[in-house]
């Protein structure tokens, strides 16, 4: 999860929003909001019922796509690397007010960066008989990218801009340029089933972006392997890379820059109206690359396009969360999302780590024939519906007591 601003001082800026820990708070319950089980509600629903096709909606957009396009789930990523962007500058200015130096704010960061890291690696090995070293987790993308975008936040905006750009053309260039894999390629040895829908046709510009005959994956066929493991890495099922970090990190440096706005001086309007167009701008920009060839939308790769396709996304729900409470000052609303934004961390390591304990002690204390009152088709939704109440129980009363876990 993204990292928070720290806490206000009586002498310092305003540098907490109630609208970014609002939309930290929706992401949290969007991804939390696994346990609803809505796929398994959609399938089980009778085919003849009006109902049918408004739990299919639920599901498709509680599911990510298989390679190229968009749902709501698929933007929960996106926002966390977004949100980090965001919390940097506010970070910043409370680490200088409270006097802190540099090379210690410095330290902090790098530490920082290596915590995420070590977190997403342990949250992959929780079901594992060996530490599972791989790094396409959210915590660990973040982390890989923290200390640029740390350094990056030391700099002028402009600079800033220049080194998005940087990002998503070098990336892009990476795997242009990268060679196409010959028309015999097994695709069935590295998990691709050679009718997969999905690939592009072999010898086209788009087949540099196939899924695991790419650079990222190439690259880790190398990395994965220096780590034990208990058989050789050859590929990951669902096309994930741990080079996906550099685009991520145009997306932190997105957040970035739209924090330096929301930080800045300027009139609310002005920054409500720059958040608003440059949404528009990037949505247009990664659907252009992707409708005309130039460069797939995919978020498991996390290609430049997909990068402003989802930014632009990123960049308008913030401008919807400040317009709404920042600027109409309509907050009570968001009290529930703000219990579970401010304590974000704690919020994924939960969802990670107590699903299964939390739904064995629902059913040990309030039986199984509870959640199936409204028939067994809604028995996954109710029984999520728990647990994800005391998923929101447990932040609350964290919140009461002032007990927030940071990075």
């Amino acid at each position: 999860m993204p990292p928070e601003p720290d806490s206000t001082t009586a002498a310092a800026p305003q540098i907490r929003l109630g609208s970014v820990d609002a939309y930290r708070g929706f992401v949290m319950l969007l991804m939390m909001g696994e346990v609803l089980h809505l796929s398994a509600v959609a399938r089980e629903w009778p085919e003849e019922s009006l109902w049918k096709p408004f739990w299919l909606f639920l599901a498709l957009n509680q599911s990510h796509v298989e390679w190229t396009g968009c749902t709501l789930h698929d933007l929960i990523q996106p926002s966390f690397s977004f949100l980090v962007g965001v919390a940097l500058p506010f970070s910043l200015a409370n680490r200088v007010n409270r006097g802190q130096s540099l090379g210690w704010a410095t330290l902090h960061a790098a530490w920082r960066s290596l915590l995420l890291i070590g977190l997403g690696v342990f949250l992959r090995s929780t079901h594992s008989d060996q530490t599972r070293f791989t790094f396409e987790d959210t915590l660990s993308q973040i982390g890989l990218g923290y200390f640029f975008l740390f350094l990056l936040g030391l700099t002028k905006q402009r600079w800033q801009w220049v080194a998005l750009v940087a990002v998503l053309v070098g990336y892009w260039l990476a795997f242009a340029l990268y060679s196409l894999s010959p028309a015999d390629f097994a695709y069935d040895k590295v998990g691709v089933p050679a009718e997969w829908p999905h690939l592009y046709p072999q010898g086209s510009f788009q087949a540099h972006w196939n899924k695991n005959s790419n650079p990222a994956w190439a690259f880790d066929t190398w990395l994965l392997n220096v780590f034990p493991h208990a058989k050789t890495f050859t590929h990951n099922g669902g096309g994930y890379a741990t080079l996906s970090f550099i685009p991520t990190l145009g997306t932190m440096i997105l957040g970035l820059i739209a924090g330096g706005w929301l930080q800045s001086e300027k009139p609310v309007p002005t920054k409500l109206l720059m958040l608003a167009i440059a949404g528009a701008i990037c949505l247009v920009l990664g659907f252009g690359l992707d409708y005309f060839g130039i460069c797939p939308s995919v978020k498991r790769i996390w290609t430049p396009a997909w990068t402003l396709y989802s930014g632009g996304w990123c960049l308008l729900l913030l401008a919807a969360f400040y317009g709404v409470i920042d600027v109409q000052n309509l907050r009570g609303w968001a009290f529930p999302l703000k219990i579970i934004g401010m304590n974000s961390i704690a919020a994924y390591l939960i969802a990670h780590l107590f699903e299964e304990f939390i739904e064995k002690s629902l059913h040990t204390h309030l039986g199984k024939n509870l959640f199936q009152v409204l028939g067994s088709e809604l028995e996954p939704l109710l029984l999520g519906l728990a647990v994800l109440f005391v998923y929101w129980l447990i932040l609350f009363w964290m919140y009461q007591r002032k007990v927030f876990l940071r990075i």
